[in-house]
């Protein structure tokens, strides 16, 4: 628990209560509270379990990491609890961009949470993104074609699921299919779910309920590793055309309904 003392009292200040007023909530002592945070005695199984609820924090991430250069926009919320977010900065101060290895991202799924995993990931800038967390994920397969097997896709973190917006690409990271690459369509009022949809016509949509889903990243622009043939970018552009006018069709029949 080498953690524990800075984290208590770190957390305790970011959520701006007194010593007091935290031992109120636990129904503990002051002294007891003191003694944790000057680390003078470590905190039992039940009063981390206790500490863990009040901050809405994973006991892992209480006990194994140093939260105490994390603000409060540094956790993301992950059903009822918060989870570690790092967000990776230069020495000017600027977001720089986590990618996500292709030989790494199978083991994604257990790191994503992970400061350790993400702090080990390379990392790049590009100044013209948007304001916003972004992260570069890699492209396997030919289910998004025109968008070819080796890309990567920079993704701009969406926090609120209900900024999903229906035909933009996205990439989810979920429990059972891991990390994918798809066109969205949100249905989470009508069946707490999304409806995921492959580019390529050769895959089948399919739902995947949103209580699986723990992150989501919408397309912010794309960087290819091979170059497109003459073919390639004319059915590209074909491709784009037909996905473009049936997002705005949808848009018309949701309107006249």
């Amino acid at each position: 628990m080498i953690f524990i003392a800075t984290n208590i009292r770190h957390l305790r200040s970011l959520k701006g209560a007194t010593q007091e007023a935290l031992a109120k909530d636990l129904q503990i002592t002051r002294a007891r509270i003191s003694s944790y945070e000057e680390g003078r005695s470590a905190p039992t199984i039940e009063t981390l379990i206790q500490l863990a609820d009040y901050f809405r924090l994973p006991i892992d991430i209480l006990v194994r990491n140093d939260l105490s250069k994390a603000a409060d926009a540094s956790f993301i919320e992950i059903g009822n609890q918060r989870v570690l977010f790092p967000i990776t900065v230069d020495s000017d101060n600027e977001n720089l961009i986590e990618v996500v290895p292709v030989a790494a991202s199978a083991g994604y799924l257990a790191g994503y949470d992970d400061p350790e995993y993400i702090e080990q990931l390379a990392k790049i800038k590009l100044p013209f993104l948007p304001t916003g967390k972004h992260r570069a994920f890699p492209i396997k397969g030919d289910s998004m074609l025109p968008m070819k097997s080796g890309a990567f896709v920079i993704g701009k973190f969406i926090e609120d699921r209900r900024d999903i917006t229906s035909g933009k690409t996205y990439v989810l990271v979920t429990l059972n299919d891991g990390m994918v690459y798809k066109r969205v369509y949100n249905q989470i009022e009508e069946k707490n779910n999304l409806k995921l949809v492959s580019d390529n016509a050769d895959y089948q949509p399919y739902e995947v309920s949103i209580d699986e889903v723990l992150e989501i990243w919408e397309f912010t622009c794309s960087i290819n590793t091979q170059e497109y043939t003459e073919e390639e970018l004319k059915i590209s552009s074909i491709i784009t055309m037909f996905n473009t006018l049936g997002v705005e069709l949808k848009a018309l029949e949701k309107s006249l309904s």
